[in-house]
Formats: C-alpha cells, structure tokens, sequence
C-alpha cells in the first residue's frame, strides 16, 4: 500500500471529483432531468470511476508484480507494461 500512499493527494483528489459527478446525478434526478442528461452524467461517473481503478491497478501491477524500487527489464517488464495497456484500453 506504500505506492497508494505516495499518490495519496492525487487520488483523494480524483475520488472528490467523482463525488461531485455523482452528486450531480442525484440532482438531476431530483429535479426530474432529461434522461439523456441523466445518462450522459452517469457515462461521466462511469468513466471516471474506471479511470481511477485502472490507475490504481496500474500501481499495483508496478508495485507489486515488476521488481519494486528498481527499473525492471526484459520479459517481465514489456508483460508489466501490455497488462497496464490491456487494463487502459478495458477501462475506457
């Protein structure tokens, strides 16, 4: 967990503006919004909860699975670094 903890601010951050689009969902349900206002919001929710995990999955896979505190090379790292690609590419 020391890698969450050194990205802490940045993703405390990203978790509060999740928040408000969510916050914005309620709203607009609240005030009986469109439902293609409702779904547009909700796509923005969706995008950026996919983001956060895909970033913190891919600190995970760096931390934990390539050699930590060292720059890994060879197979490992290029499979480090196709996972972190396949896992971006999922969560968009």
């Amino acid at each position: 967990m020391s890698h969450l903890r050194r990205q802490k601010t940045k993703l405390l951050n990203r978790v509060r503006r999740l928040k408000g689009q969510v916050e914005s969902v309620e709203r607009a349900l609240s005030r009986e919004a469109d439902c293609a206002e409702v779904m547009r919001l909700l796509a923005a929710c969706r995008g950026a909860a996919n983001s956060l995990l895909a970033e913190v999955v891919e600190e995970h896979v760096r931390e934990h699975l390539v050699a930590p505190g060292s720059r890994a090379s060879g197979a490992r790292a290029q499979a480090a670094d196709e996972l972190i690609d396949v896992v971006h590419s999922y969560f968009r």
